[in-house]
């Protein structure tokens, strides 16, 4: 039995029929940017984050870049701004800061959540710092109380990466809706997935938004008039209808992911791997990452016997050739071992709505089984 990580033909072929249609629609109308498909999309995807706006654009790097492109025309951010964000993330979170020409200042993840450590937020702090940017890795809320607080008492922005946790929630309010402004992900392989490149902004602030979607449309508010020295970013009618069926059907897609992280949770059993955190009230399991010293043995073992699995990620951004030994990346003095710890130990088991509880049971044995020679 072949059990891959994450099989996209089986996700969409579980709407295929809604799908064919959206998509016949939006051949049939011969508008295919900027149109009905497109705004009713963003229409009810900032109704189900619960904010006022949602702007589309091309992919969810996009969506982070323009966030901050926007505050920075806005008078908000100024080049060289420090911009707090956890160590432990996709250099997708680290690039949107340093293209804008903001400083990233890392920050160690919590070892026992892998989420950003609010602890160590205020020691981070200086004059220049002007927002956090928190990310909702694996799916899992990096929200809390205490964030917000010390957002809110140093004045600091709080800007969402939502990338990975659609639909995933924090005391009945929506991640994407937590903070001033916030960057989704539609790639293939989210939760909430397009059948291409995707992304969008979620925001109550009108003034944000309306300056997101004038630079992401070449920095025009009216058709060859240039108010910014803009870019290309726009999300497609086809995307977007996609993306409308398949919104419909994310909370129980979600159920089910959590249903199976629910099963991992209880039945996996071995001393040599560890399972991080995690409140079930606040993930919606976009990846469910076990760690282990042995990781690379685990993978070479689970991969022996069939099941396919993935690492979130092998290396840390600040190792990365693009960073080494640049000087707009802020480290701690002590490091980053924790960061470079879940790096060396994460593997991600499947889990996905299209795996059926003989397969999460087979992983189950399997992982149990597993032994250091």
């Amino acid at each position: 039995m072949e059990i891959k990580y994450l099989d996209l033909g089986k996700v969409t072929a579980m709407y295929s029929e809604e799908i064919h249609e959206a998509v016949r629609k939006v051949l049939d109308s011969g508008w295919y940017l900027q149109g009905k498909a497109v705004n009713d999309f963003e229409q009810a995807y900032s109704k189900y984050i619960g904010t006022n706006h949602c702007v589309s654009c091309a992919n969810g790097l996009d969506a982070l870049t323009l966030i901050l492109r926007a505050y920075k025309e806005m008078g908000v951010l100024s080049e060289g701004d420090e911009v707090i964000v956890p160590a432990n993330t996709y250099i997708a979170t680290i690039l949107s800061i340093t293209e804008n020409g903001l400083i990233p200042v890392l920050v160690e993840p919590d070892a026992d959540t892998l989420q950003i450590d609010g602890s160590l937020l205020e020691t981070s702090i200086t004059e220049r710092t002007k927002a956090v940017m928190i990310v909702h890795l694996y799916g899992r809320c990096a929200y809390t109380d205490r964030i917000g607080e010390i957002c809110r008492r140093n004045r600091l922005l709080l800007i969402e990466d939502n990338a990975q946790a659609h639909g995933c929630r924090f005391n009945g309010r929506l991640t994407g809706s937590l903070g001033d402004a916030a960057a989704h992900s539609f790639y293939p392989g989210k939760n909430l997935g397009a059948l291409g490149d995707a992304g969008a902004i979620t925001t109550s602030d009108k003034e944000l938004a309306e300056t997101v979607r004038t630079i992401a449309n070449y920095g025009s508010s009216r058709k060859y008039v240039f108010d910014y020295i803009g870019r290309n970013s726009r999300m497609d009618e086809i995307q977007a209808a996609v993306l409308s069926v398949k919104l419909s059907h994310l909370d129980i897609d979600n159920e089910r992911r959590r249903r199976i992280a629910g099963i991992y949770n209880s039945l996996i059993m071995n001393d040599v791997i560890r399972i991080p955190a995690c409140n079930k009230k606040h993930t919606v399991v976009h990846i469910y990452p076990v760690l282990s010293k042995c990781r690379d043995e685990l993978q070479a073992y689970l991969a022996d016997n069939g099941v396919h699995t993935m690492i979130h990620y092998p290396i840390p951004p600040h190792h990365q050739r693009c960073y080494s030994g640049c000087r707009r990346l802020v480290l701690p003095e002590t490091g980053l071992p924790v960061t470079e710890m879940i790096h060396r130990c994460e593997l991600s088991l499947p889990c996905n709505q299209t795996i059926t509880d003989e397969e999460v049971n087979r992983i189950v044995c399997l992982v149990n089984d597993f032994q250091v020679d």
